[in-house]
């Protein structure tokens, strides 16, 4: 099964494991440690991702540390840009009929 970064993003722990990896690169017990769940399940997750290729895994000495790939998570901001452009044209009209309705004179 190919798995891709909307595949990654799908499941809320990987998303905060993708979050987790924003600020540094983190060993995987280290991210095991931040999740109400097994050290294997996370280890699943993390194996998910690495799969979908936002993060890649270095072997340092006995750890393993993940690193996100922001290059990767790009696909998700060019698919999104759309429905961004479309929402902020919608509140532009908003805030343009609101400012009318407030420059108008009080009956």
């Amino acid at each position: 099964m190919k798995r891709d970064i909307f595949n990654a993003i799908a499941d809320p722990t990987r998303r905060d494991i993708l979050i987790s990896l924003t600020s540094e690169s983190q060993n995987i017990n280290a991210l095991a440690d931040k999740f109400d769940m097994t050290r294997q399940a996370v280890s699943l997750h993390i194996k998910y991702l690495q799969e979908c290729g936002v993060i890649t895994i270095k072997k340092e000495g006995r750890e393993r540390y993940c690193n996100l790939e922001v290059k990767k998570l790009t696909e998700v901001a060019d698919w999104l840009e759309p429905f961004r452009i479309m929402w902020t044209e919608k509140l532009n009209l908003l805030d343009n009929l609101l400012n009318e309705l407030q420059s108008e004179p009080k009956k």
